[in-house]
């Protein structure tokens, strides 16, 4: 006859079988090394192909441009040329006689500020348009009138209204971007699913928290893209009306170099807005991604 004491001991070697069987089913982890390698590799795939393009490019573009007639410098002659705006960014010799860095560093705080004011008056009326079918049919005509209208055609009047050159650079800056964010928010806060408001509706949500709880949120994607588009128009804005308004500004550098005949100064300028408007764009996908946790176009 059994006892409860022979009775266990078969459990027990059962559950240390088990036992034994999970943890040498447990999948190892990767180690750091090939990680780190996995990580090279994806960083490689990015970084390496435009580079080799950009090579190619360069040598290209030295070979046409060394020719005699030619009207454009080659890169070894702008970088000749430019070797102190290159190094030395940061100079200040009074006046507009500046490094690169205070143009840009001024053009900057003119987009920061007239792009932050689009952002929220943008998101605010595009929240209205898309949510009220009255503010959509008084107002959505009269916005896409005023956002055919060129950047540089509001200038003359911002600068009769402010008489001032900072403020008519922020106000071309938000009347340039704010269109699209205007007509992607209200796009996107139409497109909330119906569900959702039923959902509200079930457990009675004012109006000020179904907006940040319902509508921001599902609307965020839509959102993002016309942040996305409203920096890319700002950072182009700013580049023309500076080169109107004067000042510091990486816009009024290109035209001052220009009438000085200062060709390598104007193609490295280029080259700076080109990287610093890539920047942006990323920070704002960026940010659209961590947000609505990649649901937004990247």
């Amino acid at each position: 006859m059994s006892t409860p004491a022979m009775k266990t001991e078969p459990a027990a070697a059962l559950l240390a079988t088990t036992a034994a069987l999970v943890v040498t089913m447990t999948p190892k982890r990767p180690p750091r090394a090939d990680k780190y390698i996995k990580m090279a590799r994806e960083t490689a795939l990015r970084v390496v192909p435009p580079l080799i393009v950009l090579a190619l490019l360069m040598l290209f573009w030295e070979m046409v441009c060394r020719r005699a007639g030619s009207t454009l410098p080659p890169p070894s002659r702008i970088y000749k040329e430019t070797r102190e705006l290159i190094f030395d960014p940061f100079f200040d010799r009074g006046g507009i006689d500046k490094g690169l860095f205070w143009h840009l560093s001024a053009s900057l705080q003119r987009v920061a500020l007239g792009y932050s004011l689009a952002a929220v008056a943008g998101i605010a009326l595009g929240t209205l348009v898309g949510q009220s079918i009255w503010a959509m049919r008084g107002l959505d005509p009269i916005f896409q009138v005023l956002r055919t209208i060129p950047p540089l055609a509001w200038l003359p009047l911002s600068l009769a209204a402010f008489r001032d050159g900072q403020p008519s650079a922020i106000f071309v800056i938000f009347i340039t971007s704010i269109w699209p964010i205007i007509i992607n928010t209200a796009v996107g806060i139409r497109n909330i699913p119906q569900d959702y408001r039923n959902v509200a509706a079930v457990v009675q949500l004012n109006p000020l928290e179904f907006f940040w709880k319902i509508m921001i949120p599902a609307a965020a994607p839509y959102i993002f893209t016309g942040l996305r588009i409203g920096i890319g128009l700002s950072w182009l804005a700013i580049v023309a009306a500076e080169m109107l308004i004067g000042g510091v500004g990486i816009g009024f550098f290109i035209w001052d170099a220009w009438n000085s005949s200062h060709i390598s100064e104007i193609i490295l300028a280029l080259f700076y807005v080109g990287i610093i408007g890539f920047v942006l764009d990323r920070m704002i996908a960026g940010l659209a991604k961590m947000v609505t946790h990649g649901t937004a176009l990247n």
